[in-house]
């Protein structure tokens, strides 16, 4: 049996102000919140039991997902009530449940803010074939300054863990999907503040463990910010110049392109243009407005003929971005 744990407790700082209201895994790519693909991805894959890792705006997920029925999935609740890091995160989701599964059953890490279609089965079974301490999910970048960067062997063994420079000797970085070995969980201190890439993982290269690379190219999209997380949504309606949520009302002027996505509940009145925007549930955009790029917080009423690019509506406030 191979369980999940996902991290969903980030304050999405780099967000905002889209995550004022919303945690980042909450918002929408193409109509469904980040945490659901993730839960699809993770279903896909044969896992049957995710406990999320919540903290900030914890009280969104629940209402949501419930107990998981819906996709097949039986999910738990972690809170933390204090910052933990990646590894302290993980060491308080994983009580849920350590006693449930054997030694050499894996635990499968998501980080929250990361949309990713590589081949997780395959990953799974490359870390049970391995017998690695834990395996990590490697995509190659054109510039690799941004994140660090993560050289392996030619048995795919990792053998560092590099931070930023500026003239990264690989191009291969940390994708943020994790297998692991459920000891390895079990050895972070429980309520310390730990970080995976910092401590865990290099002390297991030290110790002369097994810590395995999967480089899978496959799309994968870091959406920790307003830029990225458009793109992501229109990365996921694909070809289509739009989709729309139930019960939305659009008139027969309006003209939506560029791989918009249309809530729930939405009102779109005559003369409107939307391009390449994400609209929440339950807005209404009045007539002869022009709007790209920009994001829409749910319940807004946009005024007449507003125009706005490169922005987020949210209150009768119109707040631009960097894109």
């Amino acid at each position: 049996m191979t369980v999940g744990i996902l991290l969903v407790g980030g304050f999405g700082t780099r967000l905002r102000p889209f995550t004022n209201k919303t945690p980042k895994p909450m918002l929408p790519i193409a109509n469904l919140p980040v945490t659901e693909h993730q839960l699809l991805a993770a279903k896909a894959a044969g896992i049957t039991k995710v406990v999320l890792a919540t903290a900030y705006l914890a009280e969104t997920f629940t209402p949501y997902f419930g107990d998981g029925f819906k996709w097949g999935i039986e999910l738990k609740y972690a809170l933390e009530t204090e910052p933990l890091g990646t590894g302290g995160a993980i060491r308080n989701a994983a009580e849920l449940i350590l006693t449930e599964i054997s030694e050499d059953e894996s635990i499968v890490v998501f980080n929250g803010d990361v949309l990713s279609r590589h081949n997780l089965a395959a990953q799974i079974k490359l870390h049970q074939s391995t017998s690695a301490a834990v395996t990590l999910h490697l995509v190659n970048v054109e510039d690799a300054r941004p994140y660090g960067c993560v050289p392996f062997d030619e048995n795919g063994r990792v053998t560092d863990f590099l931070e930023k420079m500026e003239n990264p000797i690989t191009t291969t970085i940390n994708a943020g999907c994790y297998v692991f070995s459920p000891q390895v969980i079990k050895e972070i201190e429980l309520g310390k503040v730990v970080s995976v890439e910092r401590e865990v993982f290099p002390a297991l290269l030290k110790s002369g463990k097994v810590v395995q690379a999967f480089v899978d190219n496959s799309y994968w999209l870091d959406m920790g910010t307003p830029k990225a997380l458009l793109k992501g949504s229109q990365d996921y309606v694909g070809s289509h110049d739009f989709i729309v949520g139930k019960d939305s009302k659009i008139s027969a002027s309006a003209i939506i392109s560029g791989a918009s996505a249309i809530g729930n509940n939405v009102t779109i009145e005559e003369n409107v243009e939307i391009r390449s925007s994400i609209i929440r549930d339950g807005v209404t955009i009045a007539q002869g407005c022009k709007l790209e790029n920009v994001f829409v917080e749910a319940n807004t009423t946009v005024s007449e003929k507003t125009q706005a690019s490169g922005a987020y509506l949210a209150d009768g406030e119109i707040i631009p971005l960097e894109l």
